[in-house]
């Protein structure tokens, strides 16, 4: 079947062949079940049929051990050995080991090219989720985009939000006329929790060159599909800036991705996973857009896997929308379990043959209970399915491997070199020179030029009589008295107007351009 990706074998006898028609791909999925039942395998899998059928696929590697899938496997490989008998079981006939074509990336530029975007791509929302930030610092994030973009001002990395919240900060009376209360002390906070989040290695995620959507959709010479592996064993230890990167890919693709309705096959195919990282404490407005995003992003052609311990973590409105399931086993160990086990369970569509509950606690290892959606987006029976076994190696490929993929691949002359063009950080400090070298030249002007006291104790102490008639014009070889009252202008700036003067200046200097 040209057209299906074969998951494993189900029935009695694991005779049944149990397939994911392409034509329903783009309608999402979830792989859940325990720590060591196989979800792991599953992914890759999936992730190997979606590539040998001409889908490009992302997906991230939590553990370190997916980038095997660009190495074959082999029956000495210690893990290998049974996948033979397990193929014959089911009915695996063509089963081969096989390598695919795989392209590797990393936020932090060392196991795979940097992938990057913009502060200004990230907007405001999704970035105040991954400060953590509340409804009034939201608000002054919100004004500092703003005022960036009518500025002129782009916003590239953490330096150029950084330098624009100072200036916000310093003209917070003049913004507060526009767009509200500008308080210090949540500039004060958002400036610090930008510092933790740059700690944390935030500032490789933002910048040039940003990451083209294109190149996550590529296919190789062959006409398969690359699958796009995110290194994230060490991104896992900031879970924020993990969820809020690949919901920001979800939504450019959604929003960059023409409308294409309902396709022979999926033009990308996403996987999350650790899900519950998404979901974990966030507010409903971000669990809003991704309910949006994985109910629209469908309709562009791409399809949304989730991959979590338990369907309990994905929020009722979203699961309802996952219509391919592979549930590994669940554990109940305590009265919660259970519980959660049961709405599990009667999530499927019965099986006259056993009891769903009973078969998700009992299945194996490399076991799952499934259901995939059939003709006419139908949810098929709950059946009970043995997975088959990956073509690609079981593991991680080694460092060396690694680095020779990694330098053949087109995208690392594209990518492997950071840009650093002028934006807002550049800007603000031009400005800021410019002004201070202004305010110099002024004071340079007035110490050349003698002052209106000056002026004066000449007229006293000049040794000789001075005419005080009014009517009489001034000595044309003397300075006139206007101006010298002109220099004593000059003079008073260099006091605390003068100093009024320069800041009024700068900010002249940012809203007239």
């Amino acid at each position: 079947m040209t057209n299906d990706i074969f998951i494993g074998g189900g029935g009695p006898d694991y005779a049944t062949q149990q397939f994911l028609s392409l034509g329903y791909a783009n309608r999402h999925g979830l792989i859940a079940g325990a720590t060591g039942t196989g979800k792991t395998v599953t992914l890759q899998i999936l992730a190997e049929g979606f590539s040998a059928q001409g889908v490009p696929v992302f997906l991230s590697d939590v553990k370190g051990d997916l980038s095997g899938l660009a190495s074959a496997g082999s029956e000495t490989h210690k893990l290998h050995g049974p996948f033979t008998e397990r193929a014959k079981k089911i009915g695996f006939d063509d089963f081969a080991y096989a390598s695919f074509p795989v392209a590797f990336w990393d936020m932090f530029g060392e196991q795979g090219h940097p992938v990057r975007t913009t502060v200004s791509e990230m907007g405001p929302l999704l970035l105040g989720q991954l400060l953590g930030l509340s409804e009034a610092q939201e608000g002054i994030l919100n004004i500092a985009f703003r005022v960036a973009d009518e500025d002129g001002m782009p916003l590239l990395d953490l330096k150029d939000l950084q330098a624009l919240l100072v200036w916000v900060g310093e003209n917070a009376s003049t913004l507060a006329l526009r767009y509200g209360n500008v308080s210090a002390a949540s500039v004060g906070t958002i400036q610090r929790r930008l510092l933790v989040l740059e700690n944390q290695g935030a500032a490789d995620l933002f910048g040039e060159p940003a990451l083209e959507l294109s190149d996550l959709m590529r296919t190789d010479s062959d006409g398969r599909g690359f699958i796009n592996i995110l290194a994230a064993d060490k991104l896992m230890s900031s879970p924020k800036l993990y969820a809020t990167f690949l919901l920001w890919l979800l939504s450019e693709l959604f929003e960059e991705l023409p409308e294409v309705g309902d396709p022979d096959k999926p033009k990308l195919v996403f996987f999350f996973d650790e899900a519950h990282l998404l979901f974990d404490d966030a507010p409903k407005a971000l669990v809003d857009k991704v309910e949006q995003v994985a109910r629209l992003i469908r309709s562009k052609g791409v399809g949304v896997y989730f991959i979590t311990q338990n369907p309990a973590d994905v929020p009722e409105d979203i699961l309802g929308q996952l219509g391919n399931r592979i549930q590994h086993a669940l554990r109940a160990f305590t009265a919660k379990d259970r519980k959660e086990l049961r709405m599990a369970a009667q999530t499927y569509r019965e099986n006259p043959r056993f009891d769903t509950e009973e078969a998700i606690r009992e299945v194996g290892v490399g076991e799952a209970v499934t259901s995939m959606l059939q003709k006419k987006g139908v949810p098929g029976i709950v059946e009970r399915t043995l997975i088959r076994p990956p073509s690609s190696q079981l593991g991680p490929i080694d460092d060396a491997t690694r680095a020779a993929l990694m330098a053949q691949s087109a995208m690392a002359t594209k990518y492997n070199t950071r840009l650093d063009r002028e934006s807002a950080f550049e800007m603000l400090a031009k400005r800021a020179d410019d002004a201070a070298k202004a305010a110099a030249a002024e004071a340079e002007a007035e110490e050349a030029t003698p002052t209106l006291r000056e002026f004066n104790a000449a007229r006293r102490y000049a040794g000789k009589g001075v005419d005080r008639s009014t009517s009489k014009p001034a000595d044309k070889k003397g300075e006139s008295f206007g101006g010298a009252i002109a220099n004593v202008v000059i003079k008073e700036l260099k006091g605390t107007t003068g100093r009024r003067i320069v800041r009024g200046i700068l900010g002249g200097l940012f809203k007239g351009r």
